[in-house]
């Protein structure tokens, strides 16, 4: 088989693990450094709920976000354009950007969208960046997945966990998700540069789990500083924006009596 992110040749599974109802094979690309499955036949099985009942901590992580957003749009120098959240779950992440003022939209091709309702993203929109919050390890085609994104923003802001090399065995790290099987594929540093590079994009990441595609090359040190700074201090982050919980309500309330 190939691999789905360079599509040279991956021939050698190096390990195997009972995922939902069956065994299934994993493959480690020397050329990118991306670890995928074998071809994903189970996912309407693994995508019959959306969201994994596992995943606890899926309001923590929302919560954090806020800031990781607030300080990419610092780094953009334009905190008042449009944000999408892709993969937007149900769109947690969306209302709590809109609540600090942020011009938030949702998109998700396989949740319900439960909270952000009326703020969903119209394709042909333009925003200025998109976030995709783990969902790259679910991307079946990362190449093609990547082509959508940069078709709403030109700047990405993404999470998902580096994997570390050599890879470790399916049993030895959470992040393969072996009680759920929505989990496909994962990522290296060296993965998310040709990523970049395929697109003429600059790349931003900790070499954990936060990544940042840009346009423009932005230094990296600003963006670990404003990253830091928003964790610490949000509310310096939303000064002269207006949150919009309100104002949706009134916009909302309006087009409902229409």
């Amino acid at each position: 088989m190939n691999c789905r992110v360079c599509r040279n040749e991956v021939t050698t599974p190096f390990a195997d693990a009972r995922l939902l109802w069956r065994t299934v094979n994993y493959f480690d690309c020397a050329s990118c450094g991306y670890v995928q499955t074998e071809e994903p036949t189970w996912l309407d099985d693994a995508y019959a709920a959306a969201i994994n009942v596992s995943d606890t901590g899926i309001m923590a992580r929302n919560l954090s976000n806020v800031p990781l957003v607030l300080a990419a749009l610092a780094v953009l120098g334009d905190r008042r354009s449009v944000v999408v959240d892709y993969a937007g779950g149900h769109g947690f992440l969306v209302r709590l950007l809109r609540d600090a003022g942020v011009d938030a939209l949702w998109a998700d091709p396989h949740s319900e969208n439960l909270v952000a309702r009326g703020f969903e993203y119209h394709e042909g929109g333009q925003a200025s960046l998109v976030t995709a919050f783990e969902a790259f390890e679910h991307f079946v085609s990362p190449v093609e997945d990547m082509e959508k994104l940069l078709g709403i923003a030109p700047n990405i802001l993404l999470t998902t966990s580096v994997i570390a090399t050599p890879a470790p065995k399916p049993s030895d790290w959470w992040y393969y998700g072996l009680d759920h099987g929505q989990h496909i594929g994962f990522y290296r540093v060296q993965t998310l540069q040709y990523l970049a590079g395929k697109f003429g994009l600059h790349l931003l990441t900790d070499g954990i789990s936060t990544h940042f595609f840009s346009q423009k090359k932005y230094s990296y040190c600003v963006w670990y500083l404003l990253r830091k700074a928003a964790e610490r201090v949000p509310e310096l982050f939303r000064l002269g924006l207006e949150s919009k919980t309100w104002s949706d309500h009134v916009n909302i309330s309006k087009q409902g009596r229409q």
